[in-house]
């Protein structure tokens, strides 16, 4: 693979959410089609004991990439910079290459528990643009960031989800974690063409993919949960997703109501086989 080929996360291939339900299954025998693991660090950093061990077991066999829960980058309150001096000791502990966090907040004088969007404006912009840029400072690494879902619009707002998100790769400098199903989410949930939305992105900064399921709650309000099977419009849209920006390192997520390994293998096996059937890509390299 040429340097301009090599993929920019570090990872190729299909990857896996790493669970704590699926460590014996994985640890008796990591399947071939499984290229990559994520896991969230704020629940394995500075952890001992068996945690640690099951870590490190598999950290020695197959490659990890993290993808963070709580960094808060659309936030009120400071940036946490002992936190990302936390993440960044982990992150070179286990040789891990790749970190991405979502396009949200998640504090507000403390955790909120949950992800929340970011007012689409000018302003929000410059603001969450400078604090990605000092992430990568302190980690001494380039970041992607994660299109997040969402349920309501924002009334102060000034752009659409998709002008704010190649803005701020724009201002920031930075990669784009592009999540497939929560383009779908939205789409859905907020009436726009998801593949005029994959069209408009900014191809050379699309390093990394996420499929997952979702909830129906009514025809038109879907619910990001993953706690489903990928449903076919989403895989379709993944199928868009290669033709346009190549085969990135692709993540299927499982958080709960999580079935056996062999089931969600199937999911994962089909994911390498589209990969498969489209040519990787050289796009123009954003250094970040």
């Amino acid at each position: 693979m040429s340097e301009g080929a090599r993929p920019r996360a570090g990872v190729s291939g299909a990857g896996l959410g790493l669970r704590r339900e699926l460590l014996p299954g994985l640890r008796s025998a990591l399947p071939d089609t499984l290229q990559f693991l994520e896991l969230a660090p704020e629940n394995w950093m500075e952890m001992g004991g068996r945690s640690a061990r099951n870590l490190r077991w598999f950290t020695e066999r197959i490659p990890i990439t993290c993808h963070g829960l709580s960094l808060s980058l659309g936030g009120p309150q400071p940036l946490n910079e002992v936190f990302l001096g936390r993440i960044k000791r982990f992150l070179r502990e286990h040789g891990v290459t790749f970190y991405s966090e979502h396009l949200a907040y998640t504090t507000d004088e403390g955790y909120l528990h949950d992800l929340l969007p970011i007012p689409f404006t000018g302003e929000a912009v410059r603001y969450v643009a400078a604090r990605i840029r000092r992430a990568q400072e302190i980690l001494e690494r380039p970041i992607a960031i994660e299109n997040a879902s969402y349920y309501v619009a924002s009334p102060v707002s000034e752009m659409s989800e998709l002008a704010f998100i190649n803005a701020v790769l724009e201002e920031a400098d930075c990669w784009l974690h592009l999540d497939v199903n929560n383009v779908y989410v939205n789409s859905i949930n907020h009436r726009f063409d998801a593949r005029d939305f994959l069209r408009g992105l900014p191809a050379g900064r699309v390093v990394y993919l996420h499929m997952a399921g979702h909830h129906r709650q009514a025809e038109d309000l879907l619910v990001d949960t993953h706690g489903a099977d990928v449903i076919d419009p989403v895989w379709e849209l993944l199928a868009e997703t290669y033709a346009l920006f190549g085969p990135q390192p692709t993540l299927l997520e499982r958080d709960y109501n999580i079935p056996p390994l062999h089931e969600l293998m199937a999911q994962v096996d089909r994911i390498a086989a589209m990969q498969a059937r489209h040519p990787a890509r050289n796009f123009a390299r954003h250094a970040c």
